[in-house]
């Protein structure tokens, strides 16, 4: 029973190991997408082989790290907004915003959950992100809903375009080693693709207002 259970405590170990490699590894690599199983054992001090007692790919990792990010945002917004109430819109927007911004990782991997990583695993593990980012999602929205002047069903909105934003600005906004010097020959163009925050910032605030507003027009017309 001991040793099963030393068993147990090495197996999660080596696991948490290998997501913190892999965290460490995006940045310096240049985003999500360069990430391989080879660098990540090696930072992790695991014989590349030994991953696959741990994950079934790079895409089950990566996945992984998704879901954690969900409950990274989850417990920033709550940290953010959990005590306060009466949120106007832009308020509202500026909390998912500044959460969002505060965690890069989670960015860039909202750009690779739907293109490849939820679809690329096995359907209980891709079942088991479902259930645990939808869950975040539905406490996000009563955290926000408890806090805001907006409803639950703006939230939702808004929420969705702070996601799909936060996916796209982040790939733009770190641009290959071709984009780059690009931006560098051609610096109007380089100005506004690297302004992640204040463009997510700026849009978000703009969508709350909006979908309060059609909100008010619809109940007075």
């Amino acid at each position: 029973m001991h040793r099963r259970a030393r068993s147990a405590e090495d197996k999660a170990r080596r696991s948490e190991d290998l997501l913190a490699a892999a965290e460490a590894l995006a940045p310096e690599l240049g985003g999500v997408r360069h990430i391989t199983l080879a660098p990540v054992t090696e930072r992790a001090g695991l014989h590349r082989t030994g991953v696959r007692r741990y994950y079934a790919s790079k895409e089950e990792l990566l996945l992984e790290l998704a879901e954690r990010g969900w409950g990274r945002w989850r417990d920033a917004v709550t940290g953010e907004a959990g005590d306060r109430t009466g949120l106007g819109p832009r308020q509202t927007a500026a909390v998912l915003a500044s959460t969002l911004a505060s965690l890069p990782l989670f960015c860039d991997l909202l750009t690779h959950v739907p293109l490849s990583l939820e679809g690329d695993v096995g359907i209980e593990r891709a079942r088991r992100y479902k259930t645990n980012s939808f869950a975040a999602h539905d406490e996000i929205v009563s955290t926000l809903d408890g806090a805001s002047s907006m409803t639950a069903e703006q939230i939702q909105g808004l929420l969705a375009t702070a996601l799909a934003l936060a996916a796209a600005f982040w790939q733009v906004s770190h641009p290959t080693p071709t984009l780059a010097a690009l931006y560098e020959q051609e610096p109007r163009w380089g100005h506004v693709a690297l302004d992640f925050a204040p463009r997510l910032g700026f849009l978000l605030e703009a969508t709350a207002v909006g979908l309060a507003g059609t909100s008010a027009d619809t109940d007075a017309g």
